[in-house]
């Protein structure tokens, strides 16, 4: 995969990429966040807590909690303010609990869960599409979803159907944006070794009865890096010379990240054709 290393440089420069990454304090957003500032994209970062700045970057860094939309506005609205626009627009920030069957699990959890997965998704899709209408060139929207979305987990009710909820919201999107030049991606990142993880392998059997296969992905060395995952990202969502359009029949391009050549994340990134 074939990238230019370059440092903002000043407010607009037409040369660098701008991209938001929700969710980024840590986890699989801190390590996107990382990939892209490696890369030389200007950044704007949120997460409930303030995210830590990648190092060698500047980025918009915002203390916000993506259930608010008003929140989520002005993240994109500092992003233009200091950047001049935003290109890629990654909705990253998710929770997985409530873990538990559902007749178990309390209604104020689940609404709690689906503010952050559901309408949190929602929001940054939106202020980003309102965006892209404004300025000419298009952009970039990468909604994360997962394998959850259409496997169904014992213990998992809430985040399977929220994350099944996000690739219906990215296809609506992608159709409805279209004309402004959005590209709408659902991207799944595979099993990733991030801190939701190992609190899925943590999950007792009684609450989550489909964890051991997490565990064995685990033991197996099969979990793949967050800069992975962010790589192929930047192949098949940004890099005009590799990234896939989304089909005419449909709103947006729905993939999984592929399993890394020895689950190091050190290989060439494969190319899409």
């Amino acid at each position: 995969m074939a990238a230019t290393s370059v440092r903002p440089g000043s407010r607009g420069d037409p040369g660098t990429t701008v991209a938001v990454v929700t969710g980024a304090a840590r986890g699989l957003g801190a390590g996107l966040a990382a990939h892209f500032a490696d890369l030389g994209y200007r950044l704007g970062l949120c997460a409930r807590e303030v995210p830590t700045t990648p190092p060698g970057s500047d980025p918009v860094v915002v203390a916000a909690d993506v259930a608010d939309a008003e929140a989520v506005d002005a993240l994109a609205e500092a992003v233009v303010a200091r950047f001049g626009r935003i290109d890629l627009w990654v909705n990253n920030a998710g929770v997985l609990g409530p873990v538990g069957a559902l007749a178990d699990v309390a209604p104020g959890d689940l609404s709690r869960h689906l503010a952050t997965n559901v309408l949190g998704m929602m929001h940054g899709s939106a202020a980003f599409a309102r965006h892209v209408r404004r300025r000419p060139g298009g952009g970039a929207l990468v909604n994360l979803s997962s394998g959850a979305a259409r496997t169904p987990y014992r213990g998992w009710a809430a985040y399977c159907a929220s994350k099944a909820a996000v690739e219906m919201l990215t296809e609506v999107v992608g159709l409805e944006e279209r004309v402004s030049g959005l590209r709408a991606y659902a991207v799944s990142p595979g099993v990733v070794d991030t801190g939701m993880q190992a609190e899925v392998r943590a999950a007792p059997e009684s609450v989550f009865p489909d964890g051991e296969r997490f565990r064995r992905l685990h033991r197996d060395g099969s979990l793949a890096s967050p800069g992975w995952v962010a790589r192929c990202i930047v192949e098949r969502c940004v890099d005009p010379a590799t990234r896939l359009e989304p089909d005419p029949g449909r709103g947006a391009v729905v993939f999984r990240v592929p399993d890394p050549p020895g689950s190091s994340g050190g290989a060439p990134v494969p190319s899409w054709t």
